[in-house]
């Protein structure tokens, strides 16, 4: 049991969620391009002040692509902190954009996939990696008049999860923190023929179905899989991505995944979660320097069972 928090971890903590405020405050006020600089040189500040997370980073662009080296390495890994530090600038200030803001630089691929799933009443699952911008597209989706149930991971110190969620709600999200209590909420979001957003290509709890995933075994969750075998929502594997337009971004939704029961459950959510993995890998190769995933996630990569 962890012990009582000392006046050191709660000084820690509100340097942290203050700094966080502050940063939103100081990306509201700025004109685009110049927050689009702004995110830049956060990239950069990251990347030198991050080695282990730089190292992670390395591990995860050579799996997409082996080939990479040198210099081309680098500049991925680069590309990969700026990514990351576009859509912190990004979600800041998105509560402050107008729906035309929102929705001038935004393209999609698939949409249709969408209102389709959901004429059949049992919901819709957009099964995501850590990629992009996909917080815009969830603004966009919202600004068409959809109802959005997104499940996220309950960051430390709680004051500062309590805060992004604040964010999100603003955008008009209903938020679902990850845990014991999450599945009930998202069916119960299906029911109503929502659309709820899973971001799936990190398996927090190492709980989840072992997977084929860039060449090596590791895990994913089970949940959309799970989700959608039990209610029959389908689940479309979806990205969005970060152009070189001013506020452009590029969204991408994928063909339902065939699911279907033709077993046993635990082999037919294995099944399934084989087949996201395969969706994530295509979703990921068009711009794995979008990738954020800074954390170990196959079992070879240091840290991963801390």
């Amino acid at each position: 049991m962890a012990g009582p928090e000392s006046p050191r971890d709660r000084l820690t903590d509100a340097f942290t969620v203050n700094s966080y405020k502050l940063g939103s405050l100081a990306a509201r006020a700025m004109p685009g391009p110049v927050a689009g600089l702004a995110a830049t040189m956060i990239g950069l500040t990251f990347k030198s002040g991050m080695r282990e997370k730089r190292t992670m980073i390395e591990r995860h662009l050579k799996r997409v692509n082996p080939a990479l080296s040198g210099a081309a390495l680098r500049e991925a890994v680069q590309g990969a902190f700026d990514s990351y530090a576009k859509y912190y600038v990004e979600s800041f200030r998105l509560p402050t954009l107008s729906k035309r803001a929102v929705s001038a630089g935004f393209t999609l691929e698939g949409f249709d996939r969408i209102p389709a799933a959901l004429a059949q009443g049992n919901g819709v699952i957009l099964a995501l990696p850590h990629l992009g911008g996909w917080e815009w597209a969830g603004r966009w989706l919202i600004d068409q008049g959809y109802k959005m149930t997104v499940v996220v991971e309950a960051i430390e110190p709680p004051e500062l999860f309590e805060w992004f969620v604040d964010l999100r709600q603003k955008l008009g999200m209903t938020v679902v923190p990850l845990g014991p209590k999450a599945a009930g909420a998202v069916i119960r979001a299906l029911k109503d023929n929502e659309v709820v957003c899973l971001l799936c290509d990190r398996d927090i709890d190492r709980g989840g179905v072992q997977v084929e995933f860039f060449g090596e075994t590791t895990t994913l969750p089970a949940g959309p899989a799970m989700l959608g075998l039990r209610t029959g929502a389908p689940v479309l594997p979806a990205g969005c991505y970060f152009t070189d337009r001013y506020n452009g971004h590029h969204a991408i939704v994928r063909p339902p995944l065939p699911l279907e029961r033709q077993g046993g459950l635990r082999e037919d959510v294995a099944r399934g979660t084989q087949l996201l993995a395969h969706e994530l890998e295509w979703l990921i190769r068009q711009a794995p320097e979008q990738w954020h995933l800074f954390q170990p996630n196959w079992p070879s990569d240091p840290g991963y069972g801390d």
